[in-house]
């Protein structure tokens, strides 16, 4: 009781301290997270804390303990010895059809990897890995820390929801975070990504930090920031961490929305992917592989990502993930056989339509954001938490960048089902194709940098 009452004391001093752009100490920090998580301080309390660190920020001590102290908030995964240095994990910060998850965690277990993937639902523009494995008919994502360690045991990936148990604090945070205009903040977003894969339990792992107009931070610098930020927070928890800097203006690949992204991820997996996605796939696997010693520099670390890929034992680890999280194996069988007819397991939306080119020219980039966006409203994404999405609901893109197109050409085909696109949609997804009378010199590549350097 007297502990409880110190600690309600506290809390005012502590925002005051932060509020007046003090430092706080790993104490004061643990106080606060403490008091979070045991619910011994008021909302209004945690929003003040929270709009004091993001006005006056944190030095990297202190993001650090906040990481530690959220992490240590709940429960903390613990793997077999003999996995020691094999368990791995990777994390985007959101893109538009950004499927990379699906394709490199069934890659990384077939190099020899334990992939333990705690992922995330899709909000505002960017779509959430478990949207779209919930497309696939039977697909569980709700596994517990026992069946999460059988499937790593038998399988070697296993890509689930957050369980109720792992970092209780940042549930907390996360929602008053958004009541409370603080999402934005550096330390804070760090925080909530890092605490939660250092509940993992990781060796190592790689952060795919977007940039570009599709992406949360516009500008290399400020995503150059994050990275570094998130890096650190990682070194500090033990784990071999390192950022892969990519660029985000378009489409990962050819097909955004939650059932269309499946097939593309398992036509990547039979051999078929785009090299944009693929490029991806194989340098933060390389990266992977690198760190854990599983390669000896990041050449060969692409290689043996790519190798899988195209031989096949990275899709029949994507199979045998299927059924172990509850797809029936006829269902996962047929999804993985070379002639799969996937619309008829997937389902396919009810219309579509398709988008012709105005003119003649060369594809010099598609708007990525304003794709999502007009997907979002069309059901492929929810506006809040716990709202229902429409997995069917999404767009192909029919061209490659830096192709040419005639005139009346089909460049984008959009799925939809109730709304129908509105008239303005359409003309924004028609606005979102940059066409160029000449022919582009450069090659499209969107790694642009890794933290640290290799």
């Amino acid at each position: 009781v007297e502990n409880h009452w110190m600690m309600l004391m506290m809390i005012p001093d502590l925002i005051k301290k932060k509020r007046d752009g003090g430092e706080l100490s790993a104490d004061e920090i643990k106080t606060f997270i403490e008091a979070v998580t045991t619910k011994k301080i008021q909302d209004c309390q945690t929003g003040a804390m929270l709009m004091a660190i993001w006005q006056k920020g944190m030095v990297t001590t202190e993001t650090k303990a906040l990481t530690r102290e959220m992490m240590s908030s709940g429960e903390v995964m613990s793997w077999p010895k003999e996995w020691a240095g094999q368990v791995v994990d990777k994390h985007s910060t959101g893109g538009v059809g950004d499927k990379v998850s699906l394709v490199l965690t069934p890659a990384l277990a077939a190099c020899g990897c334990k992939v333990p993937m705690i992922s995330g639902r899709g909000l505002a523009h960017t779509g959430g890995t478990l949207d779209k494995l919930e497309s696939i008919p039977g697909f569980n994502i709700h596994q517990s820390k026992e069946q999460i360690r059988e499937i790593l045991d038998s399988v070697g990936c296993c890509i689930a929801g957050q369980t109720e148990m792992l970092v209780p604090a940042d549930r907390v945070l996360y929602g008053l975070r958004d009541a409370t205009s603080t999402v934005d903040s550096l330390p804070l977003i760090t925080a909530s990504i890092m605490s939660k894969k250092g509940a993992e339990s990781l060796s190592a792992l790689v952060l795919d930090v977007k940039f570009g107009q599709a992406a949360l931070y516009k500008d290399l610098k400020s995503a150059k920031e994050l990275a570094q930020s998130m890096v650190d927070a990682g070194i500090g928890l033990g784990m071999c961490t390192c950022a892969v800097l990519s660029q985000m203006d378009g489409v990962i690949g050819r097909c955004v929305g939650n059932s269309l992204e499946v097939i593309e991820s398992l036509e990547t997996l039979k051999g078929e992917g785009r090299e944009d996605l693929m490029e991806l796939v194989t340098t933060l696997g390389g990266v992977l592989l690198k760190n854990t010693g599983l390669a000896s520099d990041l050449s060969e670390g692409r290689k043996k990502i790519s190798d899988v890929v195209t031989n096949g034992k990275a899709l029949s680890k994507f199979q045998a993930m299927m059924e172990a999280q509850g797809v029936a194996k006829d269902i996962a069988r047929a999804l993985c056989s070379p002639e799969t007819d996937y619309y008829g397991i997937l389902g396919k939306s009810g219309k579509q339509e398709e988008l012709k080119a105005p003119k003649e020219g060369w594809v010099l980039g598609v708007d990525g954001m304003v794709v999502a966006e007009v997907l979002h409203k069309l059901g492929a994404g929810r506006s809040k938490v716990g709202e229902d999405i429409k997995h069917r609901v999404g767009a192909e893109l029919l061209v490659l960048l830096g192709q040419k197109v005639k005139k009346g050409d089909t460049w984008l085909r959009l799925h939809y089902e109730d709304p129908a696109p509105s008239p303005d949609q359409i003309q924004q997804l028609k606005d979102a194709l940059a066409l160029g009378a000449d022919e582009p010199q450069h090659k499209y590549t969107l790694v642009k940098e890794l933290l640290p350097p290799m």
